[in-house]
């Protein structure tokens, strides 16, 4: 019978793949736009100002797919991630539907559950949390990091309102 912590080791390598995301956002690797072009990319989906929304998007998904793929700071790491797929489906994925072929949120959804179910259980016996013996109060810290995160959504999603806009001059 598979061990519960092995089970939560395999799911954690989602965090690899949120390394990559936040290296493209950030660097431009792995055919990424760099932050020049994410910024720009969630500029027009109506983040403001776009560079720093950009940066915050890619060390989320940086920082926190190392700290999943590690059991890091796991609780926090898990909140970050489901924070910035959030933000992915109300601004990009919504109106498309659930399913991915199509663009909808299959897939970021898909990442929350992961991530929501790693930050409630904790990262299990193989995590540095654990070889570090790096405790939190649970549920509580992964509750609290995720209402964080909710609150960086919602401040995203009315940012480009508080940005001040060049006025048209009257001819």
């Amino acid at each position: 019978m598979l061990d519960r912590d092995i089970a939560i080791l395999i799911l954690r390598v989602v965090g690899l793949l949120f390394i990559g995301h936040g290296a493209q956002k950030l660097f431009g690797w792995f055919g990424g736009q760099g932050l020049a072009g994410t910024a720009q990319w969630l500029g027009s989906l109506g983040l403001q100002p776009a560079r720093f929304w950009a940066v915050v998007a890619g060390l989320a998904e940086l920082l926190g797919g190392i700290g999943l793929a590690l059991g890091l700071f796991t609780p926090i790491a898990a909140a970050a991630i489901i924070a910035v797929m959030l933000m992915a489906i109300i601004r990009v994925h919504w109106a498309n539907g659930l399913w991915v072929s199509k663009g909808g949120m299959e897939y970021p959804l898909v990442n929350i559950l992961v991530s929501a179910f790693i930050g409630l259980t904790g990262a299990g016996r193989y995590a540095l949390d654990t070889a570090l013996n790096i405790t939190y109060p649970m549920p509580q810290t992964f509750w609290v990091a995720l209402a964080v995160g909710v609150v960086g959504v919602i401040i995203g999603l009315v940012s480009g309102q508080w940005v001040a806009r060049p006025q048209a001059r009257a001819a």
